[in-house]
Formats: C-alpha cells, structure tokens, sequence
C-alpha cells in the first residue's frame, strides 16, 4: 500500500511491488510487510473513532478485537482523550491500540486539537498521519483508492484541503473510492453542526465515490447512498458509516435523520470493510462476538 501525501508522493513510505503484487502493512496481519497478495485480492480496512481514555477499559476491549483482524486500521479522530496530549497518547492509547500502530492510518478529531495544532498527534503517528499541520493524504489498498481527510481544520486551510482533496481524486480515477474522516456530515445524534464537511462530500460525489466513514457522534449508524444535500441516490450516492464506538461513552439518538438504516447505541465495536474489485462488504463487530449490522454495496 502507497500513500500519497498533499504535494508529494511519499515514496520512502511506499511499501514494495513484487511482480505486480501488492503488500498490506499489518501487525497482526497475514499479509504483512513482506509477504506477497495476489492483484485483485480484497483487502480489509478495519476500526472506529472515540477510542482511548485512562478513565475507560473499553478501548482495551476493541484492541483485543483488532489482535484477531488482519488489515490496515483506520482511526476515526479523537484517538486519545482527553486532550490528545503526548501524555494521553503513552498512558491511554499505546496501551491499548497503540500495538496496531504499525498498520495505523489515522485521521485526527477535535479532541487531538485540544493541544496546540494537535503536535502531539502528528508527532505519535509519524509519517503515517500525512503532513504535520495538515493530516490529509491518500493511499491505494488493493483495487481501492483511500482518502483520509481532516475535519478539524481552520477555515482557509479547509479550502486548500478542498483543492488538495479534488486534485487527488482527479489523479486517481479508480473505479472504486473511499474516504473516512472525524467528522459525519450526517447524524442522528444530539445536533452538531458539521456543515464545513459538506465541500468534502461534493467533492467526493462529483468523483463518483463510493463510501464515507466517520465518527464523532458515540454510536453505529448507517446511511443508504445520498447526495450531499441528504437526498436518497441509489446509483450514485455515498453511503455514510457513524462508528464513534472505539471506547468512549456511548452517546443517545435524537431524531432519525432521513436515508438512516441502522442505528446501534450502546454498543462498542469496529467496523470491518472488506474491499474487492468493483464491490466491498461491510460488518459492524460487537465488543463480545457477532455481527450487528452487516451487507454488501458495489462500486459506481
């Protein structure tokens, strides 16, 4: 897997291409560094947002899921609590999730900027959370093009993301995208205002992409395929995953926004993407075993 940094290509970080063979980063993956896939073989993207805190043993809970899941982990913002602090990230996250790190491909939340331009986020994951100062960046992962945006930005630097984001779309036509994020801009949760998401999802729709994951909101929620002004698209809308359950609190619904499918409160766990060539399916795994919410999409 290769990521793509805004302006550059990192290629230090790029892992090698045997005879046309991709290779997935995981520590706890059969397909680590190393070991050769075949082309075309699906990929999994696993995890969720809202995850460590000293005050909480639930974050231990969904690492020891992660120990059993092969494939790379996202991290959906607010990673450690309770101020993303140098501190926060040794006591509470290394513990626990932090012995994924390896596979990590995180995105910050607001919780990561309660320490000044979230240092010692960028700091703790290195080269793998994009640029310092800015957090955005793509990677490939099997037949899939993957973006990892930043919702915490301030508003110019929103822009140059925007410009960043379409740029990167351009360059990468593959038939199937995703994208995750802190932030949801839709949610049945208590109101919040996330309407400076919304440039990124028009960006996303007008490039024909295919699946939005966020978290933020302490809950599972799906979404059926919409448009960015939340009007049902079957062909080509995005479908949007709310996974806040990585081991924070868990939060209440409000009310049901339209294209909402499923809605699980109180239940921490992971979403597992399975990505194959035209088409992936999804899994909503329970802290304690089984399936919640589970289905198959294809790509646009």
């Amino acid at each position: 897997m290769s990521l793509t940094h805004p302006l550059r290509r990192a290629g230090s970080v790029a892992l090698l291409l045997s005879l046309g063979a991709c290779q997935t980063p995981g520590a706890a993956s059969g397909t680590g560094p190393g070991e050769e896939t075949r082309v075309g073989e699906p990929r999994v993207l696993v995890g969720a947002g809202d995850i460590a805190s000293c005050e909480s043993d639930q974050d231990e809970a969904t690492a020891a899921m992660l120990d059993g899941i092969e494939g790379t982990v996202m991290t959906l913002g607010d990673n450690a609590y309770p101020d993303g602090t140098a501190e926060d990230f040794q006591r509470c996250y290394a513990p626990s999730w932090g012995r994924h790190k390896q596979r990590t491909r995180p995105v910050p939340g607001n919780h990561e900027y309660h320490s000044a331009r979230a240092g010692p986020y960028f700091e703790y994951f290195g080269e793998a959370a994009g640029e310092p100062g800015k957090g955005y960046y793509s990677y490939e992962l099997g037949e899939w093009h993957v973006v990892a945006l930043n919702t915490e930005l301030p508003e110019r630097a929103r822009a140059e993301q925007e410009r960043w984001l379409r740029e990167d779309l351009e360059a990468h036509p593959a038939r199937c995208t995703l994208a995750y994020m802190h932030r949801p801009l839709f949610s049945s949760g208590v109101g919040r205002d996330n309407a400076w998401v919304k440039p990124l999802w028009e960006a996303l729709y007008e490039a024909g992409a295919d699946v939005v994951v966020a978290g933020h909101d302490h809950f599972y929620e799906r979404f059926a395929p919409q448009t960015p002004e939340g009007q049902a698209d079957p062909e080509r809308g995005l479908r949007q995953f709310v996974v806040g359950t990585g081991g924070m609190n868990a939060y209440a619904f409000s009310a049901t926004l339209p294209n909402s499918e499923v809605r699980e409160a109180g239940t921490f766990g992971l979403m597992k993407l399975t990505l194959e060539e035209g088409a992936y399916t999804w899994e909503f795994l329970p802290v304690g075993g089984g399936v919640r919410d589970q289905g198959r999409g294809t790509c646009h």
